[in-house]
C-alpha cells in the first residue's frame, strides 16, 4: 500500500518546504545549531502562521488535524530545522483546552510538556500537595525554551495534569550529539501548580501524537540522506568510475528507498489513523515508531557508507540528518518499547 496525500496535502507540502528553505538555508540551520539558537525559528513559525497548522481553527489555529502536523514535522526534518519547542507544543496539546490550548496555538507563550523524552510519554517521579509539585524528571525535551510546563503526575485516586511556570523550575540543560534538538532535566522544589481541567484519554493521545511525530521526523531526514547518497554516487569516482555504477551501492540505495517508501505510508496512514479516531489508532502509531525510526538509523548507517568519513564531517550536511535519526530511534521511547505495546495491544485483542 502507498499512501497518497491529497491535491491540498501536497500543495501544502511544497509550499512549507519552499518556505524552510528559503527562510531558513543550510548555511542559516548551521548558525541557529552553532549558536545555539532555536528562538529564531519558532518565532517565524510563530509569525508567518505555520505554527497553527494541525490545530483546530474554533481554537486558533489554521485548521487540519494529526496528518498536517506530521508532514510538518516531516519538512521540519529535511531541513534540520531546530523545532524541538514546536514538537513539544503540538505533543502536549492534546491534555490542554479552552484558553490554555488557545495560548499554546497563538504562540503566546510555549508549553512543554514534562515527561522522559527517553521513554513513552507518561506521568514521572513528581508529587503534588496543596497547590505545589516537587520533583525531578530528566531529560525533558525543550524545557530551555518553555514558558509554561504541563506536568502529568500520578497520585493515589488517579492522573491529573498541572501547570506551572517554567521560572518556578530549575533547568539543566542536556548535551546532545544532535544539536538540532535540546532537553534539560527539569527540578520542581514546592513550586506553585495548578490543576488543569481532565481531557479524555489526553495522556494517550500525547503518546500517540509523540510517536507519529516522531516516525515522520525520522522519516524527513531520511528522504533528505537518499537524495544526498544519490548525488554524492554521481559525483564521487573510484577505479574511474562513478561509485553509483558499482552493484553495492546500487543495492544500498535501492534499500534506502524501500524505507523511505515503506516508512512514508506508514508514518502517515498512522497520523490519518488517528485523526479519525480509528479503534486500533494507537497500536498503529507504535508500529510507526518502532518500524520507520528503527529503519531510518539502518539507511543512515548506509548513506554515511556511501559518502565515507566526509559524510560525518561538520562541512557536510549528512552528519545533520545522521545524528537527528539517531536520536529520533530513542525519542519519546525505543523501537522495543513501542514493540512491547504493540505485543500487548495484539494479545489483547485475541484474549
Amino acid at each position: 500500500m502507498h499512501w497518497e496525500l491529497s491535491e491540498e496535502q501536497q500543495l501544502f507540502s511544497t509550499s512549507l518546504r519552499e518556505w524552510t528553505a528559503s527562510k531558513f538555508p543550510l548555511d542559516t540551520i548551521r548558525g541557529a545549531l552553532d549558536t545555539g539558537d532555536s528562538a529564531s525559528f519558532t518565532s517565524a513559525l510563530v509569525g508567518e502562521g505555520w505554527w497553527g497548522v494541525g490545530h483546530p481553527e474554533e481554537d486558533g489555529g489554521e485548521g487540519g488535524g494529526l496528518l498536517e502536523l506530521a508532514l510538518a514535522s516531516r519538512e521540519y526534518s529535511r531541513a534540520a530545522a531546530p523545532n524541538s519547542a514546536w514538537l513539544a507544543a503540538a505533543i502536549v496539546a492534546p491534555v490542554l483546552a479552552g484558553d490554555n490550548l488557545a495560548e499554546l496555538v497563538a504562540g503566546e507563550r510555549t508549553w512543554v510538556p514534562v515527561v522522559r523524552s527517553d521513554r513513552i510519554p507518561a506521568p514521572g517521579d513528581v508529587s503534588f500537595s496543596e497547590g505545589r509539585i516537587s520533583g525531578t524528571i530528566a531529560h525533558v525535551l525543550a524545557a530551555s525554551e518553555a514558558d509554561v510546563f504541563v506536568v502529568p503526575i500520578l497520585t493515589e485516586t488517579g492522573t491529573i495534569v498541572v501547570r506551572a511556570d517554567a521560572a518556578a523550575a530549575e533547568i539543566t540543560a542536556d548535551r546532545l550529539l544532535d544539536r538540532s534538538r535540546s532537553s534539560a532535566t527539569v527540578s520542581f522544589t514546592d513550586a506553585p501548580a495548578a490543576i488543569l481541567p481532565e481531557q479524555p484519554d489526553g495522556l494517550a493521545a500525547m503518546a500517540t501524537r509523540a510517536a507519529v511525530l516522531v516516525a515522520a521526523d525520522a522519516l524527513g531526514s531520511c528522504e533528505r540522506m537518499l537524495e544526498l547518497a544519490v548525488e554524492y554516487s554521481k559525483q564521487r569516482k573510484q577505479f574511474g568510475q562513478f561509485i553509483g555504477s558499482f552493484q553495492a551501492v546500487k543495492h544500498a540505495a535501492a534499500q534506502m528507498l524501500v524505507t523511505v517508501e515503506s516508512g512514508f505510508s506508514v508514518a502517515l496512514y498512522a497520523a490519518a489513523a488517528a485523526d479519525a479516531g480509528l479503534d486500533d489508532a494507537a497500536t498503529t502509531a507504535a508500529v510507526a515508531k518502532a518500524q520507520v525510526t528503527e529503519h531510518a538509523v539502518e539507511s543512515a548507517d548506509s548513506a554515511l557508507t556511501v559518502h565515507g568519513a566526509i559524510g560525518y564531517t561538520w562541512e557536510h550536511e549528512l552528519q545533520l540528518h545522521y545524528k537527528r535519526v539517531k536520536l529520533d530511534r530513542v525519542l519519546y521511547g525505543t523501537p522495543a518499547s513501542w514493540n512491547e505495546r504493540i505485543a500487548a495491544a495484539l494479545l489483547a485483542d485475541s484474549a
